[in-house]
């Protein structure tokens, strides 16, 4: 039987340690809440759906993530199409760019926890891929080869920071190939090439960029950016319009939105799901309506369509 209860499951290391600072901080708050909780600790990676598979057997009906997207990734992999269960998020990673989805900034003050506890919820859709689910988003090419560079494993993010990371997304302006892929989606098969392909549920990607500005998160729909191949100059002045969503006007961008899609490659490329880096060749790819129940802010910059 589920409970009223509150488990906040903290990644200490997200946000370059962030989030495990604000343990003391929620310890506090659960109590001036009058809620019932606890906060525990993960400990390596995959920890978080462990936990939170743990804490939803033992009645816990409130999982709160506290950390960056890959942590709240980790735990939404446990609890999708989960009944009897409400996910929150307390963002404290780097980028935090689903939080966006919800309506909240990416930090929290008194207003924020305030409205945490109230509880107000919706549900949200879920994208899957190869059995993997994304709330945010998941991607290819030119994003994806950053991703890779920067880790030297998946799950394994290499020393260096911003620094290494904006290095890395120069030197691919200039040097990044684009990969032939063949996409199939409503029984159309199409062939292209792939700077980037984004498939989303949320709008932000990369802490600011807004790769699908039309995404709505319970519209049972995928939004789908593709962007071809593009020469330096085209690279340099698209990606300018990204951070305003101004770059799907462009001819050489495909924006739709589709409930599934294929795509294919000749070879292994990199991907990443909710910022988290993986490898795939063939990618088969769907919604999932409705597989979350989420605390967001009604009052706050959401991504869903508002009721009738």
């Amino acid at each position: 039987m589920q409970e009223d209860k509150w488990i906040f499951i903290v990644n200490p290391t997200a946000g370059n340690g962030f989030a495990g600072t604000l343990v003391g901080e929620i310890e506090k708050m659960i109590p001036e809440h009058h809620a019932e909780g606890e906060v525990v600790l993960t400990k390596y990676p995959g920890h978080a759906s462990e936990l939170a598979g743990e804490y939803h057997a033992r009645g816990f009906s409130n999982i709160i993530g506290v950390g960056g997207d890959g942590t709240i990734n980790e735990i939404a992999q446990t609890l999708a199409g989960v009944e009897n269960v409400t996910l929150g998020v307390v963002p404290a990673g780097s980028g935090n760019d689903f939080i966006q989805i919800l309506g909240f900034p990416g930090r929290f003050g008194k207003k924020e926890w305030d409205t945490l506890f109230r509880r107000n919820t919706i549900r949200m859709d879920a994208g899957r891929v190869n059995g993997k689910i994304f709330l945010n988003g998941m991607g290819l090419g030119f994003d994806a080869q950053v991703a890779s560079e920067n880790y030297i494993e998946p799950g394994v993010l290499k020393k260096g920071g911003s620094r290494k990371y904006l290095w890395h997304i120069i030197k691919n302006l200039f040097f990044f190939r684009e990969r032939q892929m063949v996409i199939s989606n409503d029984g159309i098969t199409s062939e292209t090439d792939c700077f980037i392909n984004t498939v989303s549920i949320g709008r932000r990607f990369a802490g600011g960029f807004l790769l699908t500005p039309e995404a709505i998160a319970n519209d049972s729909l995928l939004d789908v950016c593709a962007i071809r191949r593009l020469n330096l100059f085209q690279r340099f002045r698209l990606l300018l319009k990204v951070p305003a969503g101004k770059h799907i006007f462009d001819k050489r961008v495909s924006y739709y939105r589709t409930a599934g899609l294929r795509i294919g490659f000749t070879d292994e490329v990199p991907f990443h799901i909710d910022g988290e880096l993986f490898y795939a060749k063939t990618f088969d790819i769907d919604i999932l309506a409705e597989a979350f129940n989420l605390i967001y802010n009604p009052e706050g910059n959401h991504f869903f369509r508002k009721a009738e």
